[in-house]
């Protein structure tokens, strides 16, 4: 049977050997990395599909990209799906609001409030509470309500 590999260039080796060695790349960059060092000393679509865990198609597509467009085909392809609303300067302004004191006439704040005060500000053109409460949900405390066995002010 006719063995499936791919012939890097002495740069290209040598520029995923180097990844390889300092381990700072994602596993998914890592294993393609790997699979095509391993291509291109002659083991099989099998082989490497084995080794690395993945299916024959998915080594069989790691090599097709890499003879198509070289070592971009390391990066992961865009993804679909909704993009992202908020950006991190956006979440960290929403979660400092929820630090500030609540507005005049509120005890404490809640996620509506937090929300339309947001939107106010011009932190972004919409926002909903439940965006809200997942972008404090992901923060260390949460400002909103009182947590057990903490004195509210």
């Amino acid at each position: 049977m006719h063995k499936e590999h791919v012939q890097l260039t002495t740069a290209d080796r040598a520029a995923l050997e180097a990844l390889v060695s300092k381990g700072t790349a994602s596993v998914r960059t890592m294993k393609r990395a790997l699979g095509l060092l391993s291509l291109d000393q002659g083991a099989t679509l099998t082989a490497v599909g084995q080794h690395q865990q993945v299916t024959i198609q998915t080594v069989g597509h790691w090599r097709d990209g890499y003879v198509r467009k070289g070592l971009a085909c390391l990066a992961d392809a865009a993804r679909s799906g909704r993009p992202v609303e908020l950006d991190g300067q956006q979440r960290a302004k929403v979660t400092a609001l929820a630090c500030s004191a609540p507005p005049p006439g509120y005890s404490r704040w809640n996620l509506r409030l937090l929300a339309d005060k947001a939107v106010e500000l011009d932190y972004c053109e919409a926002l909903s509470h439940t965006s809200v409460g997942q972008i404090l949900k992901k923060t260390n405390s949460s400002p909103i309500g009182s947590a057990p066995g903490s004195s509210a002010n």
